[in-house]
């Protein structure tokens, strides 16, 4: 099922399930007990909001060998992670603000996984039932600063570096779907999720080892080889296979 949270035309937010291009209600707590309602809504009639409001952004550096060879560095021994804010997600459709700061500001394509279930300490065999769903990411990154800091909490969090969406899809297969990216209709990323070092359960028990994860917090899986610079003007699409198209202009602040 794709669960999307969107706003009408009333301004009115609320979360639903989509079915072809329509859209029915979700009454009650979609990490909980709902109803769903027919589907009725057009899609093209909505707003698309970001799919989920975490308390945390938990993301995996160099989870794919290719894309820790492009920047010279070693695969990790353990999986690499770090935070972003949740100040930083935007929506489908939503701008990414290129910052004054940085003259190298990166697309990152990325698979995400929505918890649905509180946890800490999860074994890796009992990963899955604290899955909720995924969704597509784009962990943008100002990577001149990511290198000048020495760590990366400047470089990955300004405003606009995490869009996410269009939607969480449930039921959804990680072990072996492909991830695109395309700048301007060129192509700048492509591989599977097969090729990750660390897979999503192992990364779920190795997160859940450090801090508590709660109901819709995000955990970015890493991205492949390809990253490239963004430009004012650019369209950035990132597509998963089995879950949708996230899609994001670029301009300069």
């Amino acid at each position: 099922m794709r669960i999307i949270h969107y706003q009408t035309k009333n301004n009115l937010a609320s979360y639903g399930w989509v079915l072809d291009d329509k859209i029915g209600t979700i009454d009650g707590d979609i990490f909980g007990e709902y109803q769903r309602s027919e589907a009725r809504l057009p899609l093209a009639d909505v707003r698309i909001l970001p799919p989920v409001q975490p308390s945390k952004i938990i993301c995996v550096g160099r989870n794919y060998a290719a894309h820790a060879a492009e920047h010279q560095a070693e695969v990790p021994e353990v999986p690499l992670l770090f935070l972003k804010p949740p100040s930083s997600i935007i929506a489908p459709g939503e701008t990414i603000i290129l910052p004054p700061q940085s003259r190298q500001v990166e697309h990152e394509a990325e698979l995400a996984v929505v918890i649905g279930r509180r946890g800490r300490r999860i074994a890796i065999d009992e990963a899955h039932e604290y899955v909720f769903g995924y969704t597509v990411a784009n962990d943008i990154t100002a990577r001149d600063l990511q290198r000048s800091d020495k760590q990366w909490t400047r470089g990955k969090g300004f405003d606009t570096f995490c869009p996410i969406g269009p939607w969480i899809e449930t039921d959804f297969d990680p072990s072996d779907a492909l991830i695109t990216c395309h700048v301007n209709a060129d192509m700048r990323q492509m591989a599977s999720t097969r090729d990750m070092v660390f897979t999503v359960r192992q990364l779920i028990a190795f997160a859940s080892s450090v801090m508590t994860l709660e109901p819709g917090d995000l955990l970015l899986t890493g991205t492949p080889a390809g990253v490239s610079p963004l430009a004012p003007g650019d369209r950035v699409e990132v597509t998963i296979e089995g879950i949708g198209t996230l899609e994001n202009p670029v301009a300069a602040e």
